[in-house]
């Protein structure tokens, strides 16, 4: 019999203290109890830390103690952080959940880890991705609404022509694929973007599926750094664009993009 998948939760913090105990919650909320939930964060100097303790005490106390490991240290920025990440996950899926951002109900992670083993049963490997829909809350954890843009349902690496159909928050990759791919730091805002397409490319290269769980799995606050970085996001995205699927698909694709924010504003 196959051990049980196992889920990393990774949470890159900095001066977070004000919304960090909004995911821890959503964390120790979950039903599934095979999780590691890894703490990233770059040398915060509010209460960050005091919060992350607390956590590891509560835990510490339980009937089943989750594996919580944090690391506290300055970084490079963001994406230096996400690295780090990656390299201290021990799950067989990975998922990057930030300060502010919650696993959307107390099944999330039962609801992720049941679709990656229906679709190992029905193609012999784990998954590439498991994925699913993300609704947006605002800081103080309201519901806004669904974001606007909607996972397709068969998910490859050319899907994100149409933008970033998966939200980052939304998306569990195999761990050997996401450490394999790593996060490009030449790229301050999106990434995320880069990286998600070049995990899916290699799992495509190895004949892996990606699954929607048709599940809402992320609520996301949406005021994100690339939301507050908007422009800067969007030249690193056509360049991204540009290397995946080519210059002349990447302006055509925006002319599109132009015209469906006139007409779907």
């Amino acid at each position: 019999m196959n051990p049980p998948l196992k889920i990393t939760i990774a949470t890159v913090t900095y001066n977070a203290a004000a919304l960090i105990e909004r995911t821890i919650a959503s964390v120790e909320a979950q039903d599934y109890p095979y999780v590691q939930h890894v703490i990233v964060d770059g040398n915060s100097q509010d209460d960050t830390l005091e919060a992350v303790h607390h956590y590891q005490e509560r835990n510490s106390l339980t009937a089943q103690p989750r594996e919580i490991n944090c690391l506290s240290e300055p970084d490079e920025g963001l994406y230096d952080a996400m690295n780090k990440a990656l390299d201290m996950a021990t799950g067989d899926y990975i998922v990057f959940l930030n300060a502010g951002d919650c696993l959307h109900d107390a099944t999330t992670l039962a609801k992720v880890a049941a679709a990656a083993q229906q679709g190992a049963t029905q193609t012999g490997h784990l998954p590439a991705v498991v994925y699913g829909n993300t609704n947006l809350v605002d800081a103080k954890g309201q519901y806004v609404g669904p974001r606007r843009l909607t996972p397709p349902a068969v998910l490859t690496w050319r899907s994100f022509r149409n933008g970033m159909l998966v939200c980052h928050q939304a998306f569990y990759a195999r761990t050997d694929l996401a450490r394999a791919a790593r996060y490009d730091q030449q790229y301050r805002f999106s990434a995320d973007f880069d990286w998600c397409i070049r995990l899916m490319r290699d799992g495509a290269k190895q004949h892996l599926s990606n699954v929607h769980t048709h599940e809402v799995l992320a609520d996301y606050l949406n005021e994100g750094m690339t939301l507050r970085n908007h422009k800067a996001s969007l030249k690193e995205r056509f360049h991204i664009m540009c290397r995946h699927y080519g210059v002349v698909s990447t302006l055509i694709y925006h002319i599109w993009f132009f015209i469906r924010n006139i007409v779907k504003p």
